[in-house]
C-alpha cells in the first residue's frame, strides 16, 4: 500500500514505534507517546473562558521514567522526513534534553545539541535509530558525569502514578544533577501554585533512596505548610518522618480522613534523633534568647540536606535568626525554594544560594495554562485621588479637632480613618459578587492592618446580611491575633468547605496559603514590595477545574497593580547588591527592624524585618520620634468611585483594556491580513469546520464572540464582520439565497430534497460538516431513506460529496 495514504498515526504505529523498539527502547518504561507538555493557555474575556492549543510531543524518550533524554516528532509521509525537526527542537529545549528527531516513516533527521557530532544534523535510515546506551554515552560526556554522579542523577523517582509536569521534572533533575556533582547551595525559583512542595519531595526521595543524603530537614515558616506537607506530598515518608514541635495535632487530609502528626520533640523540647526526615518551623527551632535556639542541640553535621521553603522571607539577610540555622548546619547541602527571589538594594538570597539552578515564572505558568490568569479591576476613589483636607473646626468621632493638613492614600486607614471609604469598598466588593452570579466565590480582602481588617469585616457583614444570616462565617477576619479566624483558615482553603467565603486580613495570608478556589483578591492597602505583590497574586493563580476556577480577579483600590507595569514584575531575578566576602549583607547604617511572625502556634521575634514598603499589621501607628498614637476617625464626609477600568492579560502577558470583540478582531487580522486572505482560505478549505477548530485551538472560540454579541451568526459572517466590518447575514438568509438561485435544478427529486434538508439543517442548527455522511442517519434524512439510498440518488458516494461541496460554495458565494 502507498505509504503516502497513511495517516500520521499509522506512520507512528507501523514505522516509527517499531524502529524505536528495534533499537532497544522499552515501550513500557522508555517510550512516552503523545506527551502533553502544557495544558493550553487560559484566555479570559468577560465571563467567557477558553483554552488555547496545548503543546504535545509525539514521543518523549526516557532513560528512566521522568528522566527524559530525547524528543521525536512524527509527520505523515506527505511531509519530508525533516519537517518536524524544528518542533522537536522546541520541545527538547522545554525538557532540557539535547537530542531531537523528526521522521515521516522513511527515516530520521537527528539533531544533536551536545556538540559531539561533526554535523549538528544528520539523516539516519529508519532502522538506524540510536540505542538508549548510545544516547546515554553521548549524554554522559556532554554533562561530565562520573560513575558515582550518574548513579545519583539517574536514580528513580517515587512513582504513585502521578506524572510530574515538564517543569517539575526539569527542576528535580537539574537539582539532583547539580548535587551529584558536588554543588551544595541551590536556589529553585518556581511560581506560586506550580508545585514547589511536590518538587521538593521528589528531590528528597531520590537523594534519600540513593543514599546520597541520609538526614533531611525541611524548613517552613507557617504551621499550615508543615502540617499539610506531612499528610499530603510527604506522606510516603511516614515512619521515617517527624515534626519538630511539642504540640500534638490531628489534622484532616485531602481525602477527608484524619491523622495524628508524629512529633520529634517531647514536652521538655528534647529532640528524638531516631528519624531521618524532619519538618519544622523556623520559629520552633530558634528565637532571640539562647534557650530558644534548640537547633544547637544537634551536631552541625546531623543533617546533610536542608530544604528552605519560602526562602525569601528573611533567610536571605545575614543577621536573620533563620540564617543562623543554616549556618549551624553549613556542611549540609542547602536548597532554597521561592516564588519570588528577594532581590533588593540591601538583601539578596541569590548571594547566599547562588544563581537559580532552575526558574519557572508566573508568566511561563500562565502561558502554559498551568496557572490561572487574572483580570484587574482598578477602582479610583475620589478621596484617594483628591486627598482630604478637613474643614476648619472639623472634629473626629471623639470630638477632637482634626489636624489641618492634606491627608492622602498613605494616611487612610493608617493615621486617619474615613469610615465612608471603608463602606464604599465593601459595597463595591459585594456588588461584584452579586453581579458575578456567584456570591460563594472565595475572596480575600487585604487591609492596612488588623484594625482595618476588623472594620472591613464589619462593613462586609452589613452589606451581606442575607448571606451572614445563613451562616455567620460568611465573612470572617483572619489575622495573627484572631484565634477564631485562624481556626477557620483550614476551611477557607478547603475546596469542599463552603465557609468562610470572604475573609479580611492584613499580612497573614499574603504567602504560604494554598487557597485553590480563591477567585477574588481585593487590595485595599498599598504594597510597596514587588516580592509581596507577587506572593499576593499567588493566592489566586491556582487552577481548580473541579469547581470551574480558571481565572481570578484582582480588585485594586490603592493602585497596587501598578506593579504589573514594572518590567521586573516577572523578569528573571536580578542581583542588585553584591557584597564582597567580608562585607555585611546590609549596610551598617541600615537598621534591621523586627517583625512578629504569628502562625497560630508559636510566636517569636525573628530578624530580617518586613519587606520594604510593608507596614506592620498593628492597629496603632507610631509617627517618627513618638510612641504609638490612636487613629483619627472621621465620619460623614462621604466617598465615591469616580473611575473604574477593567484590564485583561493579552497574548503577550500584558494588561490591556480590551473587549472580547476587540481581542477577537486583533487576533483574526493577525491571522488573515485582509478580507481577501480570509475568503481565499475559506474557499480553499473543503471542510469549513477545520478553520473553526484551528481558531479554537489558538484560543479563539467563535461561539463565545457570538454569545457576547448576542448573534447566532455563521462563523464565516462572524469573522467577516468582527475582523473586517463586512455586513453579516443570518444563516437563514444564506440558506434562502441558495434556494432562490435554484442552483440544484440539475439533480433529481430525491437528491434535491436531500440538499434542501441540508440547507434547513444548516439554517436551524449551524451544521458545517456536510461532508460527514453520518448526518444522513438522523432526522429528517432517516425518514427519507437509508444512508446508501440517499447517496445513490446522486450517483456514487463521490458524486454526493461533490454536491455537498457545491452546496457549501453556494452558501458563501459573495458574488451572487
Amino acid at each position: 500500500m502507498d505509504k503516502k495514504t497513511f495517516s500520521e498515526q499509522d506512520i507512528r504505529s507501523k514505522f516509527i514505534t517499531p524502529a524505536l523498539q528495534a533499537s532497544g527502547w522499552d515501550l513500557q518504561t522508555q517510550i512516552g507517546e503523545e506527551r502533553h507538555l502544557t495544558a493550553g493557555r487560559i484566555i479570559v474575556r468577560g465571563k467567557l473562558v477558553v483554552r488555547g492549543k496545548n503543546k504535545r510531543a509525539d514521543y518523549v524518550l526516557f532513560l528512566k521514567p521522568n528522566i527524559p533524554i530525547a524528543v521525536v516528532e512524527a509527520k505523515d509521509n506527505k511531509h519530508a522526513v525533516g519537517d518536524g525537526i524544528q518542533q522537536a527542537i522546541t520541545y527538547a529545549k522545554m525538557l532540557q534534553v539535547p537530542f531531537a528527531f523528526s521522521s515521516n516513516g522513511d527515516g530520521f533527521v537527528f539533531h544533536d545539541m551536545t556538540g559531539q557530532s561533526p554535523n549538528v544534523e544528520t539523516n539516519l535510515p529508519i532502522d538506524s535509530f540510536p540505542s538508549p546506551d548510545e544516547l546515554l554515552r553521548r549524554y554522559q560526556t556532554w554533562r561530565g558525569f562520573t560513575p558515582e554522579a550518574q548513579k545519583t542523577a539517574l536514580h528513580e523517582y517515587y512513582d504513585d502514578g502521578k506524572t510530574p509536569r515538564y517543569y517539575q521534572m526539569n527542576a528535580v533533575n537539574a537539582s539532583i544533577e547539580a548535587i551529584s556533582k558536588g554543588q551544595d547551595r541551590l536556589l529553585l525559583v518556581m511560581a506560586t501554585g506550580t508545585g514547589k512542595t511536590f518538587t521538593a519531595f521528589q528531590i528528597i526521595w531520590r537523594l534519600w533512596k540513593s543514599k546520597t543524603k541520609k538526614r533531611v530537614l525541611f524548613l517552613a515558616d507557617r504551621n499550615v505548610l508543615v502540617d499539610q506537607t506531612m499528610v499530603n506530598d510527604f506522606r510516603p515518608f511516614i515512619g521515617s518522618m517527624a515534626k519538630l514541635s511539642t504540640n500534638a495535632k490531628t489534622i484532616e487530609r485531602a481525602d477527608g480522613t484524619k491523622e495524628d502528626l508524629t512529633l520529634a520533640m517531647d514536652s521538655k523540647r528534647r529532640i528524638n534523633t531516631a528519624y531521618e526526615i524532619y519538618l519544622g518551623l523556623y520559629q520552633a527551632l530558634t528565637g532571640p534568647k539562647d534557650h530558644q535556639k534548640i537547633f544547637r542541640e544537634l551536631s552541625p553535621d546531623f543533617f546533610d540536606l536542608i530544604i528552605v521553603d519560602e526562602c525569601h522571607r528573611g533567610s536571605a539577610a545575614e543577621d536573620s535568626a533563620w540564617r543562623e540555622i543554616l549556618e549551624h548546619f553549613s556542611s549540609a547541602t542547602q536548597i532554597g525554594l521561592t516564588a519570588t527571589p528577594k532581590e533588593t538594594e540591601y538583601a539578596s538570597n541569590i548571594h547566599y544560594f547562588g544563581d537559580p539552578i532552575y526558574s519557572y515564572t508566573l508568566k511561563e505558568g500562565i502561558d502554559d495554562g498551568f496557572l490561572a490568569p487574572y483580570k484587574v479591576i482598578k477602582c479610583h476613589i475620589d478621596r484617594d485621588i483628591e486627598g482630604y483636607r478637613p474643614e476648619r473646626g472639623q472634629t473626629d468621632r471623639d470630638g477632637n479637632e482634626v489636624e489641618d493638613r492634606l491627608y492622602n492614600t498613605k494616611d487612610f486607614d493608617r493615621t486617619l480613618v474615613i469610615d465612608d471609604r471603608t463602606k464604599l469598598v465593601a459595597q463595591r466588593v459585594t456588588q461584584f459578587l452579586k453581579e458575578s452570579g456567584d456570591r460563594m466565590q472565595k475572596t480575600i480582602v487585604f487591609c492596612v492592618d488588623q484594625e482595618h481588617a476588623g472594620r472591613m469585616r464589619q462593613a462586609l457583614i452589613n452589606e451581606n446580611a442575607d448571606e451572614v444570616a445563613k451562616d455567620s462565617r460568611y465573612v470572617m477576619r483572619i489575622t495573627g491575633n484572631d484565634k477564631e479566624g485562624l481556626d477557620e483558615l483550614a476551611n477557607f482553603i478547603d475546596p469542599e468547605a463552603p465557609y468562610p467565603v470572604i475573609i479580611t486580613t492584613s499580612r497573614l495570608l499574603s504567602t504560604g496559603v494554598d487557597a485553590q478556589t480563591c477567585r477574588l483578591i481585593v487590595l485595599d492597602r498599598e504594597i510597596g514590595s514587588m516580592t509581596e505583590f507577587k506572593q499576593i497574586c499567588g493566592r489566586g493563580t491556582r487552577v481548580h477545574e473541579d469547581t470551574g476556577k480558571y481565572y481570578f480577579t484582582l480588585m485594586d483600590f490603592r493602585g497596587a497593580t501598578s506593579h504589573f507595569a514594572d518590567p521586573d514584575f516577572d523578569g528573571d531575578p536580578v542581583q542588585i547588591y553584591q557584597p564582597g566576602p567580608d562585607d555585611p549583607m546590609t549596610p551598617p547604617d541600615d537598621p534591621t527592624p523586627t517583625v512578629t511572625e504569628d502562625d497560630g502556634e508559636e510566636t517569636t521575634i525573628v530578624g530580617g524585618g518586613p519587606e520594604p514598603g510593608i507596614e506592620e499589621p498593628a492597629g496603632l501607628t507610631p509617627p517618627s520620634g513618638t510612641g504609638p498614637q490612636p487613629k483619627i476617625y472621621v465620619d460623614g464626609i462621604g466617598a465615591t468611585i469616580v473611575k473604574e477600568r477593567v484590564e485583561y492579560l493579552d497574548a503577550d502577558g500584558k494588561l490591556v483594556t480590551e473587549s472580547l470583540k476587540d481581542f477577537t478582531s486583533k487576533h483574526l487580522t493577525r491571522r488573515f491580513a485582509t478580507l481577501d486572505d480570509f475568503l481565499r482560505r475559506w474557499s480553499d478549505e473543503d471542510r469549513k469546520q477545520a478553520i473553526v477548530d484551528e481558531l479554537r485551538e489558538e484560543g479563539l472560540d467563535l461561539d463565545l464572540i457570538g454569545q457576547e454579541l448576542g448573534k447566532d451568526w455563521d462563523p464565516f459572517d462572524l469573522v467577516c464582520h468582527v475582523a473586517f466590518g463586512a455586513k453579516p447575514l443570518t444563516r437563514q438568509e444564506r440558506a434562502n439565497n441558495v434556494k432562490k438561485r435554484d442552483v440544484f435544478n440539475r439533480y433529481g427529486e430525491q437528491a434535491r430534497a436531500v440538499l434542501e434538508a441540508l440547507l434547513d439543517k444548516y439554517a436551524d442548527d449551524g451544521v458545517l460538516n456536510f461532508d460527514d455522511t453520518n448526518i444522513l442517519q438522523i432526522n429528517p434524512f432517516s425518514q427519507m431513506g437509508t444512508q446508501v439510498e440517499l447517496m445513490r440518488a446522486f450517483g456514487k458516494k463521490q458524486d454526493y460529496l461533490q454536491a455537498v461541496r457545491d452546496l457549501q460554495n453556494a452558501l458563501y458565494d459573495e458574488s451572487a
